[in-house]
């Protein structure tokens, strides 16, 4: 039987804030602008309270919490402490699958520190989060990956749950399909619209229904309302690109607008090469459309960026190339591939000087 965790930093961004702000602390704070164009990229609990979410509209936060502040983000900070978490994290496995900058899967069948319970090991874990970062994260643990996630959500924030083997089949049933990790809020609709409400809805629906409905996905849903979840906790060895997208509440609509938008978006990218100490020679633009139609254009250079006009000029050329006349986009994103990182470039230089 494997043992799976699930480690999840609590409000991360948000914490991050308050953390490096004492005057943040038990205040609610959104990790975000203020605007009528901004959205919340992080909410922290005292926000969350009044309803405030991730990815809501800023006027809709403050609608909900009149005393909300709003914080800038800092891209560098939270990728500094999220290094410090995978380290300790991979201090106790070499089977670490990082999801997000904030969350991550660890199998700890065979640990490295032979402590044997993976219970413990979580509760270590967390423990030394706390000590070095100064922040807090919850465990989530079980026998595949699908239950250590949901696990992880009960008992946040700065919290830890086990689901055993012979529970599971009891907790997946009592379940809301909402809660399911995998069935986002699209999915669950349409199992509401047939019926599904819970686990135990799922679990009558027949394997041939469910991919006719759903697609392969259907079998995704069959396996796990039986807690079934083969995949394997796959270690990320190589950094396959970088990128910076932003969805917009309301649609972009004049050329001002994509222009600004992308400008933003080429800023933050350069920065976060910079943090991450890597750069490429591969530039892609993603466009979603209102209708969520999505085009995406790439453009390779002779040499790897090394400044922003560089990226700029790309993603000029890249936009001028398309007629985005009288669309309306409801996402923009740039990422930077075929990349190189610092350490690549050292052993570049070694070994012309000894050519």
């Amino acid at each position: 039987m494997r043992k799976i965790i699930h480690i999840d930093m609590d409000a991360f961004f948000a914490s991050v804030e308050q953390l490096d702000n004492p005057e943040l602390r038990g205040k609610p704070v959104a990790v975000g602008g203020s605007g009528e164009r901004h959205v919340v990229a992080a909410a922290s609990y005292e926000a969350r309270k009044f309803g405030v979410r991730s990815a809501m509209p800023s006027v809709t936060a403050k609608r909900l919490c009149p005393d909300l502040i709003f914080v800038k983000h800092h891209f560098e900070r939270y990728e500094e402490i999220s290094g410090e978490v995978m380290q300790i994290l991979r201090s106790y496995s070499d089977l670490v699958e990082p999801l997000s900058i904030d969350e991550a899967f660890l199998d700890v069948t065979e640990d490295k520190k032979k402590i044997g319970s993976a219970t413990i090991i979580a509760r270590e874990i967390k423990k030394e989060i706390r000590k070095k970062t100064g922040l807090t994260a919850s465990a989530g643990i079980s026998f595949n990956k699908f239950l250590a996630k949901i696990a992880s959500d009960v008992k946040k924030p700065d919290g830890m749950f086990v689901i055993l083997p012979q529970d599971a089949e009891r907790f997946i049933e009592e379940l809301p399909i909402e809660k399911f990790y995998g069935i986002g809020k699209v999915t669950a609709e349409k199992m509401h619209q047939l019926g599904i409400h819970s686990g135990r809805d799922l679990k009558k629906m027949e394997l041939a229904d469910l991919i006719r409905k759903f697609g392969k996905a259907g079998k995704l849903y069959y396996n796990i309302c039986r807690g079934i979840d083969e995949r394997p906790v796959e270690v990320v060895s190589e950094r396959k690109s970088i990128g910076t997208e932003l969805t917009y509440e309301k649609d972009l609509v004049t050329q001002f607008e994509i222009i600004a938008e992308l400008y933003k978006i080429e800023k933050e990218l350069m920065e976060r090469m910079r943090v991450a100490e890597i750069t490429g020679k591969t530039i892609t633009v993603k466009i979603k459309f209102s209708d969520f139609k999505q085009i995406t254009r790439s453009r390779t250079l002779p040499d790897f960026i090394r400044d922003f006009d560089v990226l700029h000029q790309c993603v000029t050329e890249i936009r001028r190339s398309l007629d985005l006349t009288g669309t309306r986009i409801r996402l923009l994103g740039v990422s930077v591939s075929n990349l190189e990182s610092e350490e690549d470039k050292k052993r570049e230089r070694q070994l012309n000087l000894f050519q």
